[in-house]
């Protein structure tokens, strides 16, 4: 069973519903001390107040979503997704977060070579982090399901993302979603292999059929995935964070009452993962 205590929401499993202000103050109310934050969201809120409704309601940011989005068609673009990067970076030391999670980026403009963007997102993670680690703040490599290979990320698998970690060295770790991981048949050993590195654990469901690939995830308990299975790898390699539920869920939760979301995700934690 999963320790209450350390749940987290991140913002996005009631982005439609709640500003950063109302989320901090709903999830405090259900007495919901993890957050993890979207840096839209914080961006309409403002650095000030973000920062002082966080300690005032005793919230952990067990994230900031998201930097990453490295590849570009051209050097101007990728030096822009590097300088945005330490922008994020900036944004994640004011409010205390955790983690800064990182989306890598998919295939530039019209491009078809998957493994030019990897490099890419090699190097571009590689000019950034001297400034993270001078920040003293953790950068997680998310890996993406497959299906998000072309848009949204080309590093699509743990050992994919740890291979990076291995390169790059100290300062880099993962974030594990289980959305994302549960269909590898290699997770458990790469898990393992991850061990400290992991910064970030993200829980949610794999609903059969999913109806859309971005805006479809399931609560805990609705889907096919063993979140408890997957758990028990993630403390055997050592992680003691929190347990991150992050569902984007466009005709579902986000159109149900927030603080009913908030109580099924606690319910559903216990229960479930």
């Amino acid at each position: 069973m999963a320790d209450p205590r350390k749940l987290s929401i991140n913002q996005a499993t009631t982005r439609a519903q709640w500003s950063l202000e109302q989320a901090i103050k709903g999830y405090a109310r259900h007495d919901v001390r993890g957050i993890a934050v979207w840096r839209d969201k914080f961006a309409e809120c403002g650095k000030a107040k973000a920062a002082a409704l966080l300690k005032d309601h005793g919230m952990r940011v067990t994230g900031l979503c998201r930097g990453g989005m490295f590849p570009g068609t051209d050097p101007a673009q990728r030096q822009a997704a590097i300088d945005d990067n330490k922008r994020a970076v900036d944004e994640a030391v004011a409010i205390g977060a955790e983690c800064l999670a990182l989306v890598v980026g998919g295939l530039p403009g019209a491009s078809k070579n998957i493994g030019d963007a990897r490099k890419q997102v090699r190097d571009g993670i590689a000019a950034m982090l001297p400034y993270a680690r001078a920040a003293k703040m953790p950068v997680a490599i998310e890996p993406l399901h497959p299906m998000y290979a072309a848009d949204r990320a080309c590093v699509n698998t743990m050992g994919q993302a740890l291979d990076l970690c291995d390169e790059l060295g100290p300062g880099l770790g993962v974030a594990v979603d289980v959305y994302h991981v549960w269909w590898d048949p290699e997770l458990e050993r790469q898990i393992a292999r991850a061990g400290r590195r992991i910064l970030a654990f993200h829980i949610c469901d794999w609903l059969v059929p999913t109806r859309d690939l971005l805006l479809d995830r399931g609560m805990m308990g609705d889907g096919v995935i063993d979140i408890a299975k997957i758990r028990g790898w993630v403390e055997a390699a050592g992680y003691r964070g929190f347990h991150e539920v992050e569902i984007f869920s466009a005709e579902n939760w986000w159109k149900r009452d927030p603080d009913e979301v908030v109580k099924t995700c606690i319910a559903r934690s216990i229960e479930f993962a």
